[in-house]
């Protein structure tokens, strides 16, 4: 696609511009809107160290816990002050032609556009199913979310492993991977020398404004996203957070999250379709693709209900009519539900 026909606005666009304070939030993937006490209290107890400089110790002991969470070493961790930077840091890996699959977080080839990387689009076409064999075979650089945002599918293992050729890296963002039982398509336990898988601790710990993730990979692809980064890259409280997230106790409570999602998922799309929304099945991550008639319509009019929605136009192949939801509990749903009922356009 040229350059000069993408529109930049619309891949900067995300989720949080649709949800203003006092909102009831369907737009914002985040579950819950704050950490757990537990977790609070681990962060709140490192304020009075703030006068000093993160160490050296405090970054390892966080790449070890990362580390031994997914069966790693150290040296596979690169540690991230959110996702977003290690989306920022792809240029760094200098592919000739960069290949994104879309739909998909807008993110990675927004920023390889803006380091002046070719970029071309994989499109997928309902119901979203990845073909390895769509990608071209002079991309040396493929990119894409699993379970992938908007549209809640989860490509199978086996599928991403397809995609790997001679002189290819493969960028898989597991951003909402946590959040899936058991995590059974995840490769962040896959050490192959050309793969690279991103995670992000905001969703699943409601940890947005502290910005906390990480790179795994092999070491010599982490040196190279690495280059030329700034000295204190993360703060203690990041450093605390991660470590925090990534022990046993804390995966076993992700787990235990993600079950419950899985239910509320399902109730949640029986819900929708019961009022005649069409739901994009099957659906493995904490939000859901809609697709109705005049959704942009829709979408004002549960605004002005004071309920956010996050318009999906801006993902790549996707149009005015689709929405995404966040995955919430029966009684925000309700609320949806009797909004959504009470649109003329319904």
């Amino acid at each position: 696609m040229p350059e000069d026909s993408v529109d930049h606005a619309k891949l900067r666009h995300h989720g949080d511009v649709d949800a203003r304070p006092g909102m009831l939030d369907f737009a914002v993937n985040v579950q819950g809107s704050a950490p757990p006490d537990w977790l609070r209290q681990r962060l709140a107890a490192r304020l009075d160290t703030l006068g000093r400089y993160p160490s050296i110790e405090e970054d390892h002991t966080a790449r070890r816990a990362v580390a031994t969470r997914h069966g790693r070493g150290p040296d596979e961790v690169l540690l991230l002050a959110g996702a977003a930077e290690g989306f920022a840091m792809l240029p760094r890996l200098a592919p000739r032609l960069a290949a994104v699959v879309h739909p998909s977080f807008t993110e990675p080839e927004l920023a390889l556009r803006a380091a002046g990387v070719a970029v071309t689009r994989v499109l997928l076409e309902p119901p979203y199913t990845l073909d390895p064999t769509a990608v071209p075979a002079d991309a040396d650089l493929v990119v894409l979310g699993n379970p992938t945002n908007p549209t809640s599918v989860l490509h199978p293992a086996e599928t991403l492993r397809a995609l790997r050729a001679p002189g290819r890296i493969i960028v898989v963002d597991e951003a909402f991977a946590d959040a899936v039982p058991g995590e059974p398509a995840s490769l962040a336990g896959c050490t192959a020398p050309d793969l690279l898988v991103l995670r992000s601790l905001t969703k699943s710990w409601a940890l947005a404004g502290l910005r906390c993730g990480y790179f795994l990979g092999a070491p010599e692809l982490l040196a190279r996203l690495n280059r030329g980064r700034a000295h204190w890259p993360l703060g203690t409280l990041q450093l605390e957070a991660i470590t925090a997230t990534a022990e046993p106790a804390a995966v076993a409570e992700e787990q235990r999250r993600a079950q419950v999602i899985a239910v509320e998922r399902d109730a949640m799309i029986h819900r929708l379709t019961e009022l005649g929304v069409h739901v994009h099945t099957p659906a493995e991550a904490p939000f859901l693709l809609l697709r109705v008639p005049d959704g942009e319509l829709l979408r004002k009019h549960l605004a002005g209900k004071g309920i956010a929605v996050r318009r999906a136009d801006t993902f790549p192949g996707l149009g005015p009519d689709h929405l995404r939801v966040a995955v919430r509990g029966a009684a925000e749903v309700d609320q949806l539900i009797t909004a959504i009922r009470t649109a003329e356009l319904w």
